[in-house]
């Protein structure tokens, strides 16, 4: 008994071994750049929004101001926290009256490349991302009225807002409150190491970094995470091979069926941009992945059918780890102040929610 499980021991250790020798392959930068691209050095241009230095500094404000909700409570970094991985590190997240909403928030770092936004891909671009939580009565529960009427309330508002859109007479409108903040976010762009082994700096990855970077193309793994953000350029299955149980997989959340109607779009959801995923925990739409390693394993099993080894799961974390940049240095910005007109905030949800 002793010398079978002393045989079990060492084919494990050489297992464990085989793995962590596994040579580089010396062509993994040009697999890569077939597969993936770098983050731009300049701020992306976006569809029918000119993005203009009044435009990122007028977005930058809204994004961070409060009462553009209901309540004066929340802004749109609450659940966007920039401090903390462009999203809140809550499963799912709070909002008005501190409902509890259905989804994990998704980081807003390089949210400009995603295909679409949300987990189900409800809004095309982020100038309608950014109208939804605004009047959604479980986030912000405001209505576009009385966002407007708060904005034109307070003069300096109105004097950025005629900065960032200098050829309308009226610039302040909810379309352009959506346009500013897309403007600013389309900032939030976050340079990775992996970004510069792309570019050529082969030493900007370590040697685990890149070994795991091998097995998360051989494994398949880019058939939904690949492209420029790593992801977030297609819908697919989750459980494509073998469904997670209830706990990871809610049963009553359809995910882009609720927006299509399809049957075949049943549990189909966005797949995850992985740009910093290393500091965005809990994982998947339904936030209940804590670790980064476990959310590797279930992604082992449901999508790609295999038991990944615990080596190679440390190894394709250890690439995960690659993928986090350095986010753009942003001073919190001062805010205008109420006026007699300033619309006061409130408590309950209005019944048009």
């Amino acid at each position: 008994m002793k010398k079978l499980m002393s045989s079990v021991a060492l084919g494990v250790l050489l297992a464990t071994a085989a793995i962590a020798a596994e040579p580089v392959p010396e062509d993994l930068r040009e697999t890569a750049l077939e597969l993936f691209k770098p983050l731009p050095s300049t701020i992306p241009s976006v569809k029918d929004n000119k993005i203009t230095p009044e435009k990122i500094e007028l977005g930058k404000a809204l994004f961070f101001d409060p009462r553009v909700s209901a309540s004066g409570v929340f802004s749109c970094n609450s659940c966007h926290n920039l401090a903390t991985g462009g999203d809140d590190n809550l499963e799912t997240s709070i909002g008005h009256g501190w409902q509890k909403g259905p989804r994990n928030s998704p980081t807003a770092l390089n949210a400009v490349f995603n295909i679409a936004q949300f987990w189900d891909g409800r809004a095309d671009d982020l100038k309608a991302q950014a109208k939804g939580p605004v009047q959604a009565g479980v986030e912000m529960a405001n209505t576009p009225d009385n966002v407007i009427a708060m904005l034109k309330s307070m003069p300096d508002y109105v004097t950025w807002f005629k900065a960032a859109f200098p050829d309308e007479e009226d610039p302040v409108t909810f379309d352009n409150f959506a346009k500013a903040i897309e403007a600013f976010e389309a900032t939030l762009i976050t340079p990775a190491p992996f970004d510069a082994f792309l570019n050529g700096d082969t030493d900007a990855m370590t040697t685990e970094a890149k070994q795991g970077l091998a097995l998360f193309i051989d494994k398949g793994c880019t058939a939904c995470h690949a492209g420029i953000n790593v992801g977030g350029e297609g819908y697919y299955p989750f459980g494509l091979v073998e469904r997670p149980g209830a706990d990871v997989l809610p049963e009553n959340d359809k995910g882009r069926f609720m927006v299509t109607e399809t049957a075949d779009d049943s549990y189909v959801f966005r797949a995850a941009p992985l740009r910093n995923i290393a500091v965005t925990a809990p994982y998947f739409h339904s936030g209940k992945v804590w670790d980064l390693k476990q959310a590797v394993a279930i992604m082992g099993e449901s999508q790609l059918g295999e038991n990944l080894a615990d080596e190679e799961i440390d190894l394709i974390v250890a690439f995960l780890n690659s993928l986090t940049g350095r986010v753009p240095e942003i001073t919190y910005p001062i805010l205008p102040a109420e006026t007699a007109e300033t619309p006061r905030p409130i408590s309950i949800i209005p019944s048009s929610q």
